[in-house]
């Protein structure tokens, strides 16, 4: 949702204008599929959302503040905490993948160089461990712009009640709260693959096929406001934060904003027509006319912006410019961290699998079907590295064996195709590989640290909150020494 608004509340003149013009775009999207040369070079891009904290480790509301010490490619996040990191988009062909990380950990030395600025840190985790009920309850956790207002408002207004947040894992959280503060929690790295139109269904499909492998090996947020919950409580979280619906609308079938999907896909115009079908405007801003750019390519401005109001973990996301438009595979599932090597490591599994995927002659999800791999996609989310999923021709299988014997040779084959240097092919699936062999990521460092640090505390005990400040401490020394998390030491 990054577009501007300029309001916070809406009449129902607007709304209404709105879904006119909503209609009006998804026919024009469609006519425009039908005859346009798309750019579809072989790039990738990345997004990445960040956390700062004080000395002490808690969570600091200064995001303006660090960011008027750094360029455009930083920007807010909802979260007053928070900021992201825009890394340009590159070619992956050859040496990309080191680029990519080269340029992520230089990104974030300038992040923490502002940061220090105003004495501050940054921490790149997927839910920071020491934020607090109580910081999200008090005022000024939003960073004041409209559209996070509107979005807060909108959601608020639209569910007529309290958000709830409602979690069972090791541990058991529920509080109610009057706005969308926990949304402000979910920090995740976002990858993006640019795909011709004609493959933009099978690259969707193979993405949500193997977002459960992607979830578990990736795991980093296994604690929420001082509780043990999933191996990626982000993901639930964050669904919970944005629901528009009441209960008796989830008992009645009706569809979340946060959303797996429901079906496989034939064209990437499915998920924009889901989209109108099934979604009521968050935020009904509008412009006077249809805008074109110099290539004949709509803006589209009432669409894209209702895309970015639907939260599938895998987005179509559509963008026009002077160079004509463009389609692309937004995969928003990964946590944030926990170090340069890691994350674009996750990103080379991710890119060499989809690859592989779109290539086969019979692709797995013409063997699996797409309840099979919502569910395991859960499983994944709730029980980490340590999940066991389902696999045509294999059945049940912990989904670090389904990694080692079947997703990484695939995965290396994926980037052999995509013109990546063998070097760097071995050196970042070995790290995936190293995860699964040791069943060790972010979530698993963590929740063994706290059983170090302070073996039985409660939640929000005192004893609680001191160790996971003095876990995010040696968490911060890991993320700065650069090894990948699997090698991590998680004594005391």
């Amino acid at each position: 949702m990054g577009e501007a608004v300029n309001s916070r509340r809406y009449t129902p003149e607007e709304r209404t204008q709105y879904r006119e013009k909503l209609a009006e775009n998804l026919e024009l999207f469609d006519t425009y599929l039908r005859h346009a040369e798309f750019r579809s070079a072989g790039t990738i891009g990345l997004e990445l959302e960040l956390n700062l904290i004080d000395a002490d480790g808690r969570p600091s509301r200064n995001n303006t503040d660090v960011l008027a010490h750094l360029g455009d490619e930083y920007q807010t996040e909802i979260g007053a905490f928070n900021l992201e990191l825009n890394h340009p988009v590159l070619q992956v062909a050859g040496q990309g993948l080191k680029t990519l990380e080269r340029g992520v950990a230089d990104r974030l030395r300038r992040a923490q160089s502002a940061a220090e600025a105003e004495g501050l840190r940054i921490a790149a985790i997927g839910t920071l461990p020491t934020l607090t009920t109580e910081f999200l309850e008090a005022e000024g956790w939003m960073t004041e712009e409209n559209r996070y207002a509107a979005l807060s408002n909108s959601v608020i207004d639209a569910r007529g009640e309290y958000v709830r947040i409602e979690l069972a894992g090791e541990e058991t959280y529920r509080r109610e709260f009057s706005d969308i503060a926990p949304e402000a929690s979910c920090t995740s790295m976002q990858l993006h693959l640019q795909v011709a139109p004609n493959r933009f269904a099978e690259a969707w499909n193979a993405s949500q096929a193997i977002a459960a492998a992607q979830v578990a090996m990736s795991a980093n947020s296994p604690l929420f406001l001082g509780h043990r919950l999933w191996h990626e409580s982000r993901i639930p979280v964050f669904t919970q934060s944005i629901d528009t619906r009441t209960p008796e609308l989830v008992n009645q079938g009706v569809r979340p904003r946060v959303w797996f999907g429901e079906r496989w896909i034939t064209s990437v115009f499915d998920l924009f027509e889901e989209n109108v079908r099934y979604f009521p405007p968050l935020l009904p801003e509008t412009k006077d006319f249809v805008e074109f750019t110099e290539a004949d390519a709509p803006k589209l401005f009432e669409l894209v912006l209702h895309n970015g109001t639907v939260w599938r973990w895998n987005r179509p996301i559509y963008n026009s410019g002077d160079n004509g438009a463009h389609i692309r595979v937004e995969n928003r599932l990964l946590p944030a961290g926990p170090t340069p090597v890691d994350m674009v490591a996750d990103a080379a599994f991710y890119y060499g699998l989809a690859e592989f995927l779109v290539g086969e002659n019979r692709p797995v999800w013409s063997r699996m079907s797409f309840a099979e791999a919502e569910e395991n996609f859960f499983h994944a989310a709730r029980d980490g590295i340590l999940a066991r999923v389902k696999w045509p021709k294999i059945g049940h299988i912990d989904v670090a064996d389904l990694v080692i014997d079947v997703l990484i040779p695939q995965a290396r084959r994926g980037l052999s195709r995509l013109g990546i240097d063998n070097d760097l092919i071995e050196e970042y699936l070995s790290i995936i590989e190293g995860r699964a062999h040791g069943r060790a990521n972010g979530a698993t460092w963590q929740l063994r640290m706290l059983d170090e640090l302070a073996p039985g505390s409660a939640p929000e005990s005192p004893q609680r909150r001191e160790a996971l400040k003095r876990m995010l401490e040696r968490y911060l020394e890991n993320q700065a020494s650069g090894r990948p998390v699997h090698t991590w030491d998680v004594r005391a």
